[in-house]
């Protein structure tokens, strides 16, 4: 029996997209044809992959308003914020071929004999595991270094936003790609364990920590195939001193954008047990009644938009209701929007101070407060989770700053910046259970590619007289 694929509007139940899902037949013969159109494209000469990697950064270009508009009916999310991540899509091109040629090009050294050369080889097929947060972006920001070291992408959207994925398929033809070098299929969990245990080469996933902790241990036994993984966070973020409105600001924004669906989104903060801090308090609740909240294309643009579906909604009402269980203080409830579908909530915030909340990332509008005495404590809170993707620091002293910089354990630490602030042309990854020592972004070369080191001459000749001097003295 085929298994539907269908995608919903979660600002108004209307569906986007619906399709069948691959099969476990189906998943194989896809791999298979991308390992059959893998010589053709490694071989070809890296400027030439480069030319198609430019040309469909200019379809993406002319698809701009098009494209933005599919990822915000299917993710919910704004039509600036739409708009704003198919421009980095189109930035991701230029900043991947410089990150290509900086950590994976080709390098000489003169030798006595001849030269030392560095080159890098593709795995082969790799398989791309999309997420629903940011369907276009964060798939492509693997999907263009695989392209340009050489490989064959299998990409697998997520089940929840299928049409951006197949809205990225037909610009990377439109724009010219060979055949069997970019497949996409679509399904939901069963699709995907297909497409890890088919005959693949590397699998770069962008999702949940337990997913993550899923494909280690069923590739554990298959070395060869490179796996980069790039998961969530319980992200602390510390307002310690400066203006409270801009703190307020900064607080704001690292735990409420895209809905609170971001890996890198704010969950702790991290405050001050006295009066600075519950005017800081006061100030990040004030200011969080006056988020506009919205569907995709209401006039004025809202801040922020639903969660991804009705059923996320509801289970992150269930996990923001155990925190109150277990003695949270509700600053403000994750409440219902009047008049929207349940997928539309309020942001959220609760006070966990002196309480042992569960170390998990709840993708949702919501910040866990927590009241500390002094600035070692600060440290202690916002190290004190197994995670390790993204922190933040609102301070303006120096001291502070550097200390934070040394002792805090995350990919991503920024100051008097919101935590979800990351640029392209740097590494996107982190620690523990958010990662795997593989960050994306600008370092997405590493992965992308194998090094090959080699000695060479252009003849055999010395070797002979070489060894004969060793052997008779």
């Amino acid at each position: 029996m085929t298994t539907a694929v269908r995608s919903l509007d979660p600002a108004t139940g209307e569906t986007v997209w619906e399709g069948a899902a691959a099969s476990r037949e189906e998943v194989s013969a896809a791999v298979a044809r991308s390992r059959a159109g893998l010589p053709g494209w490694a071989g070809l000469p890296l400027e030439s992959r480069i030319a198609h990697v430019r040309a469909f950064q200019r379809v993406l270009e002319a698809s701009k308003q098009s494209l933005a508009e599919t990822i915000a009916r299917e993710t919910g999310k704004p039509r600036w914020e739409g708009l704003a991540e198919v421009s980095s899509m189109i930035g991701k091109v230029e900043i991947s071929i410089a990150a290509q040629a900086e950590r994976a090009g080709e390098k000489r050294s003169a030798m006595p004999f001849g030269a030392a050369v560095l080159r890098h080889r593709p795995h082969g097929v790799m398989a791309v595991l999309g997420p629903y947060n940011f369907p276009g972006h964060l798939p492509n920001g693997h999907i263009v270094p695989a392209l340009l070291a050489g490989n064959a992408v299998v990409f697998k959207p997520s089940e929840l936003t299928p049409a951006v994925g197949e809205a990225m398929a037909l610009l990377w033809k439109e724009a010219g790609l060979p055949p069997n070098v970019f497949t996409v299929i679509q399904g939901g969990r069963d699709t995907g364990a297909a497409l890890v245990e088919a005959d693949i080469d590397g699998l770069l996933f962008t999702g949940s920590a337990a997913a993550g902790a899923h494909f280690r241990h069923v590739l554990a036994d298959r070395p060869h195939v490179i796996a980069a993984l790039e998961l969530g966070g319980n992200n602390p973020l510390i307002l310690w001193d400066g203006d409270g409105a801009e703190a307020a600001s900064i607080a704001v924004q690292s735990g409420f954008i895209t809905t609170g669906q971001r890996c890198s989104c704010a969950r702790r903060l991290i405050v001050p047990d006295d009066a600075r801090g519950m005017t800081m308090i006061d100030a990040i609740a004030a200011l969080a009644d006056r988020v506009r909240i919205g569907a995709w294309n209401d006039e004025p643009a809202p801040f922020m938009g639903p969660l991804i579906s009705d059923a996320a909604a509801e289970a992150a009402r269930k996990r923001f209701g155990h925190l109150a269980d277990m003695g949270g203080r509700v600053i403000r409830s994750l409440l219902p929007v009047a008049g929207r579908p349940p997928a539309f909530v309020a942001p959220a915030m609760i006070d966990m101070t002196g309480i042992d909340a569960p170390d998990e990332e709840i993708f949702a509008p919501i910040l866990q407060v927590i009241r500390v005495p002094n600035f070692d404590a600060a440290i202690t809170a916002a190290n004190d989770t197994r995670y390790g993707l993204s922190a933040g620091l609102v301070t303006e002293d120096d001291r502070l700053w550097q200390r934070f910089l040394l002792e805090s354990r995350a990919g991503v630490v920024n100051r008097n910046r919101p935590t979800t602030g990351a640029a392209g042309s740097m590494p996107f990854g982190g620690l523990g259970e958010s990662g795997n020592h593989h960050p994306s972004a600008y370092y997405a070369a590493d992965y992308c590619a194998y090094p090959v080191a080699s000695f060479e001459a252009a003849s055999a000749d010395g070797n002979a007289q070489s060894i004969s001097a060793m052997l008779t003295s």
